[in-house]
């Protein structure tokens, strides 16, 4: 079964770069992720668990080098069904 995707999209008053199924969200770092940024995304991330997401957090280096790496994590975490709504 294919589970839709939602890119940059606003959840809590921020975009998440991908919304997978209702509930997964994949967050990709860039090297400006640092200081204020990082600080921020911590906070988002905590929002977005208190209301029933799930969110991993992968760098851009991994997607654009070891992307099977990052699919992986990805797959296990659908099949976990960490994408649905509880």
């Amino acid at each position: 079964m294919r589970e839709p995707i939602r890119v940059q999209i606003w959840i809590a008053g921020h975009r998440v770069d991908a919304l997978i199924g209702d509930r997964f969200v994949v967050q990709i770092d860039g090297a400006h992720h640092v200081g204020a940024q990082r600080s921020e995304d911590i906070r988002h991330d905590a929002e977005l668990r208190l209301m029933g997401y799930h969110v991993m957090r992968v760098s851009y280096t991994h997607v654009m080098f070891d992307w099977h790496i990052v699919q992986d994590l990805i797959m296990r975490a659908v099949a976990q069904g960490l994408h649905r709504a509880g």
